[in-house]
This record gives C-alpha cells, sequence and structure tokens, in this order.
C-alpha cells in the first residue's frame, strides 16, 4: 500500500516548521531549512539492490526443469518462503542457489537494522494472481523485485539467462512473472522491538514498569473508532505493506517520548477500518496533547537506524512548561536513505487531545482517524 509522495510538502513546508522549534534544541539538517531546498532522491536502496541481486541469480537458476516445477507448485500454492523452499529443495537448481538466498537473508536483516534471530524475510510470490494460468511446464518465468515506487520508469525483471527486460510498472506483462519481495509482517514485528528497545534504552519511551504502576488505578486513552487512508494508484509489482504510527509527547518527567503503535489492519488503501483500537494512553504523558506520524514498511524501512536518529532528535528537546509539537521534529530526524522512491510516510496528526471525539483529519490530507476518549478501568 502505498500513499502520495510527502517529499516536496514535508521538506518544502513541514520541515520549515523546525525552525520554529530552535527554542527547545531541535538540531535541523542545514539542507532542509531556509531556502526551500528539497532532498533529492536517494540512490537505490541497500534492500532493493540485494533482492535485484537474487533475483537474477534465482531466474537463472530456474533452467533446471525440476525445481521450476517445485517452485510453480510452491507459489501458486501460497507457499513463497524462498530460503526454506532453496534448502529443501531435490532439485539442482535449488540446492545450489541455498547457499546465495542465506547470505541475501543476512544481508537483508543487517540493511533493515534487525537481529540475526529474525530468521528469513526473502519471499517469492506471483506478479498478479492471474498468472498462475500462464505457468507451465514449457513457459520459463521472468523474477521481478517489488517496487512501491509509482513514478519509477520501468520495473526490471530478469529472464534465465540472466538479461534484464523493462517493464510497464503500472501495467502488467502478459508473460508470467515471480516477484521477489520482504516479509514485512515479520519485518515490522521483530523491527518495532528494535526500535523499542533502543528507545527504552536512551529514555525515549516511558518503562514497563512505571507504566504498570501508573495503570494501577486505570487510564484515560483515545480510542480511533475509525480510519482511512487515501487510494494512489500503485505499481503491479507493489506487495503488502505494513502500517505502523509513532505517538510523540513529552512525559511525566518533561522528556520526550515515542510509543508505537501498530497497524496491521490497515492493508487497503480508501477502505475504512473500524478497529477500536487504543492509539495514546495519556497516563504516560505531562500533557493532554500528544502528535502522531504513520507510516509504512514496504520493504526499506531500517529500524535501527530509525531509532537512531529519533533518540538523537527528541533528547535534544526539552520541556519548556507549556506542549510543543513533537512532529517536525520526528520528521526531520528520518535518515536521507528512507527518501528512496517514495518516502515510507503516511501521515501525520499535529496536536491531538485528551478530549478529541470526532474525526481529525491528517496534516497531509492522506488520511483521516475518528478517535474518542475511552476510559480503561483497573482489574
Amino acid at each position: 500500500m502505498r500513499r502520495k509522495s510527502f517529499r516536496r510538502d514535508v521538506l518544502a513546508g513541514g520541515l520549515l516548521g523546525v525552525v520554529a522549534l530552535a527554542g527547545v534544541g531541535v538540531s535541523v539538517p542545514a539542507q532542509a531549512v531556509g531556502t526551500g531546498v528539497q532532498r533529492e532522491s536517494a540512490p537505490r536502496s541497500a534492500v532493493g539492490a540485494i533482492q535485484q541481486e537474487i533475483a537474477r541469480e534465482l531466474a537463472m537458476s530456474l533452467n533446471d526443469g525440476s525445481w521450476r516445477a517445485q517452485l510453480r507448485t510452491a507459489v501458486v500454492g501460497g507457499e513463497g518462503d524462498l530460503q526454506a523452499l532453496a534448502s529443501r529443495s531435490s532439485a539442482t537448481g535449488g540446492r545450489r542457489l541455498a547457499a546465495e538466498v542465506v547470505d541475501a537473508d543476512r544481508k537483508l536483516r543487517e540493511a533493515k537494522g534487525l537481529p540475526g534471530d529474525a530468521g528469513s524475510l526473502l519471499r517469492l510470490r506471483l506478479g498478479t494472481p492471474e498468472m498462475a494460468r500462464q505457468l507451465d511446464g514449457a513457459t520459463m518465468p521472468w523474477i521481478a523485485v517489488a517496487s512501491g515506487n509509482e513514478k519509477a520508469g520501468s520495473v526490471v525483471a530478469f529472464d534465465n539467462r540472466g538479461v534484464a527486460h523493462p517493464l510497464d510498472p503500472m501495467v502488467a506483462p502478459r508473460h508470467p512473472v515471480y516477484v521477489v519481495d520482504v516479509d514485512v509482517a515479520k519485518a515490522q514485528q521483530v523491527g518495532l522491538r528494535v526500535v523499542e528497545q533502543e528507545l527504552a534504552a536512551k529514555g525515549v519511551t516511558a518503562p514497563k514498569k512505571a507504566q504498570q504502576a501508573q495503570l494501577g488505578g486505570g487510564f484515560w486513552t483515545s480510542k480511533i473508532t475509525a480510519v482511512r487512508v487515501s487510494d494512489d494508484e500503485e505499481p503491479w509489482t507493489k506487495g503488502d505493506a505494513e502500517m505502523f504510527t509513532l505517538v510523540t509527547g513529552f512525559g511525566l518527567d518533561g522528556k520526550p517520548v515515542v510509543n508505537t503503535v501498530t497497524m496491521p489492519y490497515l492493508d487497503t488503501d480508501g477502505k475504512i477500518y473500524r478497529p477500536n483500537q487504543i492509539l495514546v494512553n495519556w497516563s504516560t504523558y505531562k500533557y493532554n496533547l500528544a502528535d502522531a506520524v504513520m507510516m509504512e514498511d514496504d520493504g526499506d524501512t531500517n529500524y535501527r537506524a530509525l531509532a537512531q536518529a529519533l533518540t538523537t532528535a527528541l533528547l535534544t528537546i526539552t520541556d519548556q512548561g507549556a506542549y510543543k509539537p513533537l512532529v517536525d521534529a520526528v520528521i526531520a530526524a528520518i535518515p536521507d536513505s528512507w527518501w528512496t522512491d517514495d518516502p515510507d510516510f503516511v501521515d501525520a496528526w499535529y496536536t491531538l487531545a485528551k478530549n478529541d471525539n470526532g474525526v481529525r483529519q491528517g496534516s497531509r490530507r492522506n488520511g483521516w482517524m475518528g478517535l474518542t476518549p475511552y476510559y480503561v478501568p483497573a482489574f
């Protein structure tokens, strides 16, 4: 799932708002301030480069007919763990590829800032469901890499000779194509634990024991009654994306805190979801105001880099006795590498209030949330 780009509007508008936070000690990248200079697209991401390398090797391995048939049966049947498929294959093509897939998975974990025990992340799927009918013993499928960049001029797919073929990113080809993708659900689950651990180590989130003590007598929250993100055209290679929100504010000690909220149900643009999910736990905040930044992991997210950038930026902010929005500081802290292709931002909500009861539009109008106060009683 992919939303419209934040690149121009955030950097030309939102980040200029960071200048107003200079009085509270926000460090602002020089290239983003004062001149309206826009951050350029970074080179192809490390994640994308790893996927492209293994896609080419996989395409050439399909010269082995037995391995090609095993993949067809597995992928059409919904099984796509590439490391598992290659490691247990009895075919020569699969066995030869296995070590390269293991190495690619290791590089992928490093590129996403994940620990070694995150396991395999590379997945293989059909470009479109209709392509299953085109797969037969005589057809040699191509291998492409998942891309969320609807502005890309072409999608590269490799044939069994390792030759690259440019394809229209918005129109699926007639030739069957497998797509190398990342298991973003698994990556996010592990990645947000990394973020929480990094933030807790730097004191940028409320300690669990402190939260439990504060919750002893019940607490007020803001609950999401409904949420929708804007519809947008996507490339046919685009896979699933996992949504999450960073909720920021000032903790009871006056220091900035960030809490993560996962939103695994948000998988379709333009659809209204009614999750009744708690977004803000007000017992952990000093003020009755907080901010929210909604993001997605479509494969490229480096969680460790995100956590380190957040702590570096937010630890410079001090409480001045009145609430200051932290959204701009969070966006300014995002590493340049996150601006590869389209950024992984969805929308941002400034100064959510404890008594908000109704629809709040995101600042970019890419999404809205229905919020209501909700009291969680003690056991």
